[in-house]
């Protein structure tokens, strides 16, 4: 194979993941550790993506948990999972797709797992996050651009 070709080839690669910002709080302790009721947890989410080089691409996913009884917050924590990322020789085209799924499906497990942790040294039973499809919410977000633009072509899968 020619240098040519081989320098053609796509390329995706994972150079770094990191913690970019980790954040806890527990406002009503010690009371809230006295509670007997189950918390109610809420999880909100954002993903971000921005060339930091040529071809090399930070990518940043954030989760917010917050765990309440009534109107009480017993624990909110708030991780901000990076990644650094190779992506070269991929048509533009699929380059979005690329840095709004797989990457944001390679950090979540690391995000869950910050989360977790921080839960449980703040003293509080571990928080297990399910699975996220990425996928979905990529192509929920493409058709609500879209009917905001007024255009009712649906992307496909």
């Amino acid at each position: 194979m020619s240098d040519q070709a081989q320098d053609s080839k796509p390329v995706f690669s994972i150079e770094k993941i990191y913690v970019k910002d980790l954040s806890l709080e527990v406002p009503n302790a010690p009371q809230c550790f006295l509670e007997r009721e189950s918390a109610e947890i809420n999880l909100q989410m954002q993903t971000g993506g921005e060339a930091v080089g040529e071809g090399v691409f930070n990518v940043l996913l954030t989760l917010t948990v917050t765990a309440k009884i009534g109107d009480k917050t017993h624990f909110l924590v708030e991780a901000a999972q990076a990644g650094i990322f190779t992506i070269r020789n991929v048509p533009v085209e699929e380059l979005e797709p690329i840095v709004a799924v797989a990457c944001p499906n390679i950090l979540f497990p690391y995000a869950r797992e910050t989360i977790s942790d921080a839960v449980t040294r703040a003293g509080f039973p571990p928080v297990l996050l399910a699975p996220m499809n990425f996928e979905a919410i990529y192509r929920d977000r493409l058709i609500q651009q879209q009917a905001a633009a007024g255009s009712h072509e649906v992307p496909l899968q």
